[in-house]
Parts: C-alpha cells; structure tokens; sequence
C-alpha cells in the first residue's frame, strides 16, 4: 500500500471513539454511525449521537443534505484538539489540604500549569451518506457478530 492510499475506516460506534478507548488517537480513519442531533451550517459542523455518546463531524467537504434526527455514516479521519472553555470546578483534600482546581483548556493551562484540561474529537469526515432505514439495533449486533467472526478467524489462523 503506497503512503498516499486512503485508508477504508475502521467500523467503529461511537462509544467506542472515547478517550480510554485504544481507538481515541489523531489521524485515525473511522467509519462512524449516528443520528444526527445538530448541525451548524455556518461551520459545518453536525452532531451525530447514538445512545448515550456523541461526535462532532465536520462535513465542510461534503456536499450533503443533512436533515436533524436522520440517520448519517461518516468515514473520516479523528482530529483530536484540546477544548477551549472551562469545564467546571473540582476539589479533594489530601494530607489535610483542599486542592481545588478548574477543569479547562490547554489554553488556560498554558498560564496556570496545574489545571486539568479535555479533549474533544472531531471527525474530518471524508465520505457521509443517510442511512435512513437502517435499525440501529440490529446495526450493532451484525457489527458484534462480524467482530466474533473476525477473532474466530485469527485464533485459527494462529493454532
């Protein structure tokens, strides 16, 4: 494969793009499915949940209808940037001391080194399609089935 192909995208769903997960790296190509919650047309940035996790998916290459509380699939690469607010307030008392701290961004820590700070991710989507139709139930079963398919052919492989 030559350095300038362009990677297909791991299936993945969105809870497992977060930032435990070994999936949650920079430049990484995903294929990714969600509804989709918001879209801001002067950014062009959507939303897209399922569940309980979301994404943030910049369509700014894509010429596509994006209608709220439709069904999308995204194929892109994860751009992970640190976010740029404060997140909230924290505290714990440790050896009879309160630490207490902001959680916010590498912007602010840059002048306070000891603050916490996130990450939020983004997709570079490259590729996205409605899916309409598609039962998000059914979707993540078939993706759980192909996977034990997948290890199953590894294991005989390797024995």
């Amino acid at each position: 494969m030559s350095a300038s192909a362009v990677n297909a995208g791991s299936l993945v769903t969105l809870q497992e793009l977060n930032p435990n997960s070994p999936n949650f790296k920079p430049g990484g190509a995903f294929r990714v499915t969600g509804k989709l919650q918001e879209y801001t047309l002067e950014t062009a940035v959507a939303v897209i949940i399922d569940g309980d996790a979301s994404l943030k998916v910049d369509t700014q290459h894509l010429k596509l209808d994006l209608r709220p509380g439709s069904l999308y699939q995204f194929i892109g690469e994860l751009d992970i940037e640190p976010t740029n607010e404060v997140i909230g307030i924290y505290g714990h008392l440790s050896n009879d001391i309160v630490h207490i701290g902001i959680l916010a961004s590498s912007a602010i820590t840059k002048t306070i080194p000891w603050l916490v700070f996130f990450f939020q991710a983004i997709l570079k989507a490259r590729v996205g399609r409605n899916v309409d139709g598609l039962d998000m139930n059914l979707y993540h079963q078939s993706l759980r089935l192909l996977r034990e398919f997948q290890a199953a052919q590894i294991s005989s492989w390797t024995a």
